[in-house]
This record gives C-alpha cells, structure tokens and sequence, in this order.
C-alpha cells in the first residue's frame, strides 16, 4: 500500500496502471468505514499477490485529486488500467464483494504464474534457436510497437543466416533506421551481408594485397570489415575498422566508428536478471572492444 500525494501520482497511479491495475482507496482519517475496508484492501493486496497495486489517497489533504476524481463521499474506490479509470464502488464492501469486484479486472493468477515462467525460462532459449525465434516472432506479430523484440528477432534472423526474412521483418520499422542506433546497426549488418555476397570468392585476398601495399587504403580495410562481420568473425572486423580510426577518426563521415558500433550491439548478449539494487556484468568481449574504441577515440 502506498500513500499518494499530487507530487507523486503521476509515476504511482497513472503510470503504474500501464503495467498492471491500481486500485485507489479515498479515505480520511475520521471516516470509521474507511477503518474497516482499509485493512481488507490491504489483505487482499497481499493475497493477490502483484495481480493489482494498492494506493491510498487522504481526500482531505489532497483535495485537488479528490475532486479530479469527482469524490462525494469515502471511501470511494475507483480501479485504474492503462491510465483510465475502469470501474470503482462506494461504501466498506465486504471482502466477498471485494474480491468480486477485483476478479472482474485483475489477471488471473495462473496467468501471471505462466507469464513469469516464459520470462524466466528467455535467458536459456539461445541453446533452442528455433524456440528463441517463435517466441520473438510471436511478440512482433502480437506487438509491432515492442521495438526491443522486433531488434533481437531480426538480429536472430540475421545470424541464422535467414537474410531474405530478417529483411521482411525488419521492414516495418526501416524508416527508424535514421534515428534509432540499434536499427541503423541492424542495416548496417544487413548491407555487409549483401555487399559480401555480391564480391567475388577471392576478394578477401585482393583486399588483403591492397593493404599490404598500402595500410591507409582505407576503402580496401573497411571492403575487409564488412566481409569479416557477413562471417560473423566480429573481433577481426572491429579490429580491421580500429585499425582506420587509428589512422583517421572521421574518416568517410565517421562510417568506421559507427560500423564498429554496430558490431557492438549486434553481439551485446541480453543483460542477464540480477537481484533489485545490482548492476548486471557486462560481457567481457563487448566491455573490452568498448574501451578500446574510447581509448583511440579520445586519444
């Protein structure tokens, strides 16, 4: 249960209710119902177990609310999801009719029960491939907007080798490419992969004599990045594009660092699920070739 001013509803009401129902308790200290039902919300809070959140607003020192809510007499309870008030009661309900009135709203428990199984079981689904993409390809086709699902099910498309549907999935959201970093990275994955099956098979040894004529070719190194990451050898490739911002930070409007970032997200391995108040471990390869990137960049 939580106590709700005008300072802090918006994050503990309005917010909260797009994750899960809030159901808000107008009370005040005098009111002898309000005694009576406050103590079972409070119980029923605990016994739902997360299926809803508790707040209680005094109607006396937070009037402003009171009358937002159009408040006559208390208790009033009025149940909130996705932002807007659904439903609510007058007067101390028994707990039989409280619980009633929460079942017709609140999720049910086996739900939430199988919902925390599906996410607990996400960290393991790299050893299933195909499971790991069902499960994103049912959160795109169920959820477009979820743009972190839609990334991680093109990047799985990708490394599978699945060029031609990773292009189809990635194509509702191409126009993000300009603006979101981790969707041009995506693009930029997916242009190696096709720059890399238009080049003829002994390429990679042109590339490789052009450099040993000339380290600053840059156009021949960047030609060897992009073949290495279509091979997913992605330590050689950023290794290749450190090698041109050593020599030229801004070269081709900064196109090697921003391909070395992309290589960057692709790899970075979903943060695994930490106790509340930890920091969760970075990957050692991503953490290491961040620090090297700093460190030629700022040098």
């Amino acid at each position: 249960m939580i106590d709700v001013t005008l300072e802090n509803f918006e994050t503990e009401v309005i917010a909260a209710s797009m994750s899960q129902p809030v159901l808000v308790d107008f009370w005040a200290p005098w009111c002898g119902p309000c005694k009576v039902i406050g103590p079972l919300l409070e119980k029923l809070e605990v016994e739902y177990a997360g299926r809803f959140k508790l707040v209680k607003i005094d109607s006396d020192q937070e009037q402003q609310l009171a009358g937002a809510f159009g408040i006559r007499s208390i208790p009033t309870c009025i149940l909130l999801m996705n932002g807007q008030p659904v439903d609510g009661f007058t007067g101390a309900l028994p707990e039989g009719k409280l619980k009633e009135f929460l079942d017709k709203h609140v999720p049910p428990a086996q739900l939430l029960q199988e919902e925390a199984l599906v996410e607990d079981e996400e960290p393991a689904a790299d050893a299933d491939p195909q499971g790991q993409l069902e499960r994103l390809q049912h959160k795109t086709a169920t959820d477009p907007a979820d743009d972190e699902a839609r990334f991680e099910y093109v990047k799985a498309l990708l490394l599978a080798g699945r060029i031609d549907d990773a292009k189809v999935a990635f194509a509702p959201v191409i126009g993000k490419a300009a603006a979101v970093r981790r969707f041009d990275s995506l693009q930029k994955l997916m242009d190696a992969m096709d720059f890399a099956d238009a080049q003829p098979l002994d390429k990679a040894g042109e590339f490789d004599a052009r450099l040993a004529a000339s380290k600053r070719d840059f156009e021949a190194r960047f030609g060897k990045a992009r073949l290495l990451m279509a091979q997913q050898r992605w330590t050689e490739a950023m290794d290749e594009l450190l090698e041109i911002l050593m020599r030229d930070k801004s070269w081709n409007d900064d196109l090697a660092r921003k391909t070395y970032i992309a290589i960057l997200d692709v790899i970075e391995p979903r943060k695994p699920k930490v106790a509340e108040g930890q920091i969760p471990p970075d990957d050692p390869t991503v953490a290491t070739y961040r620090r090297r990137l700093s460190s030629v960049v700022l040098s």
